[in-house]
């Protein structure tokens, strides 16, 4: 009976030391970053809800909001939207032809995510940047999301190893010493943390609001940037995240 109840106890507390190693994270994954003139203008976007390096994918609702910003203008894309399936789960895309040089900011809201190991809402307000045909003006301006991380270094054209900064902004001011967690899409599996504190990232921004990043390893890197909301949803908690998707690339 008590060698029974020691397994017990040691298999809740491994429960909760593989769950409190994954991060949340809204995701927003174009085909491209940067289109240039002989690529593919049409782009396919990817949204799903995940634990992006274990790659343990959750339910993602259909968004309440899904939007493009370009060259100052703003167009609802949500019902171009189509169920798909991303690490097994429910997720959603779509495809989007550039026409026209200029930076192109994708962004979701999506509904709240209920999570009961944490006792709260889980609201995670996502974008990515796509710049086109040599254009790259605006690509620091604001979407005006609740929250968000407005970008300092550019959001596409980086070498893994480049520094990024990005300043994290709640109601559209700067949120001093904000904890930013960082992860990379492990899209293949083939990358492994040696241990669970390598998985997630943890950094925080300085008294401005600014965080500083040096990616080591080609590929998609999530930057979530976590505040608690003013609001509650049925007396819980609600957790807002400003996520931004930046692609870094190999030196050739």
């Amino acid at each position: 009976m008590k060698r029974l109840f020691i397994l017990i106890i040691m298999s809740i507390f491994t429960i909760f030391s593989a769950g409190s190693a994954m991060a949340h994270y809204g995701m927003l994954i174009p085909s491209d970053s940067m289109v240039m003139q002989d690529d593919d203008r049409t782009i396919n976007l990817k949204l799903s809800f995940s634990h992006p390096f274990e790659g343990e994918g959750m339910e993602l609702v259909k968004p309440v909001v899904f939007g493009v910003m370009a060259n100052g203008k703003k167009v609802n894309l949500l019902n171009a939207l189509k169920e798909t399936k991303v690490m097994e789960h429910t997720a959603w895309e779509t495809s989007y032809k550039i026409n026209r040089p200029g930076v192109y900011m994708f962004y979701m809201e999506p509904k709240p995510y209920w999570e009961p190991a944490e006792d709260c809402y889980i609201v995670h307000y996502t974008k990515t940047v796509v710049t086109a045909f040599g254009d790259d003006e605006g690509w620091d301006q604001e979407i005006g999301l609740k929250t968000e991380i407005v970008p300092l270094s550019k959001p596409y054209g980086l070498y893994t190893g480049n520094v990024f900064q990005g300043i994290v902004k709640l109601d559209g001011k700067p949120v001093p010493f904000c904890e930013v967690e960082v992860e990379y899409y492990n899209k293949d599996g083939k990358a492994k943390a040696p241990t669970d504190y390598m998985v997630t990232q943890t950094i925080k921004a300085d008294v401005s609001g600014v965080f500083t990043y040096a990616a080591p390893k080609a590929g998609w890197w999530g930057f979530a940037a976590l505040n608690t909301s003013d609001k509650k949803i049925k007396g819980k908690d609600v957790e807002i995240g400003a996520v931004l998707w930046v692609k870094f690339h190999d030196w050739k």
